[in-house]
């Protein structure tokens, strides 16, 4: 089973996946860097129940994706509308694991009966918004997503090399990988 948020972290780095295993029970602000509590806390919100009391907008509900084998929670999904939403606290390019985590609850939702019409990422610092093409609109992407979850099913630990030290710079599982010894 994958989780949504691993789509986005397998990205940045697969060996993440792993090292993630190692921090389950310390606390939060041990290991996480002060963008991510940040983010956590801009999300808090949305996963216990607080962004909004209408019936019509689902919130912070755990899903499942049989197709893909997907598990994760969902962001914000207004039925009404159709809309999927997923907030991120300060957003200043739009990633492919960004719309991955939002395909899976696409897929999610879909396997539950809901009627998707749109996606958009929010960013809350700044208050913008950023449409997502739907899957069936963009191929290439759906590719990309369908490739990702592949490999992270077929991922072989004992066999990777980072070869991107930025992403080792900025990493912060870096202390149990030693990533910055990157050529």
């Amino acid at each position: 089973m994958i989780t949504f948020a691993e789509l986005n972290d397998f990205i940045f780095c697969p060996m993440s996946l792993y090292f993630h295993s190692y921090y389950l029970d310390f606390n939060d602000g041990i290991y996480k860097s002060t963008s991510q509590i940040n983010g956590s806390h801009a999300h808090s919100a949305v996963d216990e129940n607080r962004y909004s009391t209408s019936k019509n907008v689902l919130q912070g509900t755990s899903l499942y994706c049989e197709r893909y084998n997907l598990t994760g929670k969902l962001d914000t999904f207004y039925i009404n509308e159709g809309k999927i939403v997923e907030r991120k606290k300060k957003v200043k390019q739009i990633f492919d694991g960004y719309i991955f985590q939002t395909y899976a609850q696409y897929f999610s939702l879909l396997e539950m009966g809901f009627k998707i019409n749109s996606i958009e990422i929010y960013s809350i610092d700044d208050h913008k918004h950023y449409q997502i093409k739907l899957p069936c609109e963009d191929k290439e992407m759906f590719e990309k997503f369908e490739s990702v979850i592949n490999q992270i099913n077929n991922f072989d630990y004992s066999n990777f090399n980072q070869t991107n030290r930025k992403k080792c710079e900025n990493c912060i599982y870096n202390p149990l990988c030693g990533g910055t010894d990157v050529e």
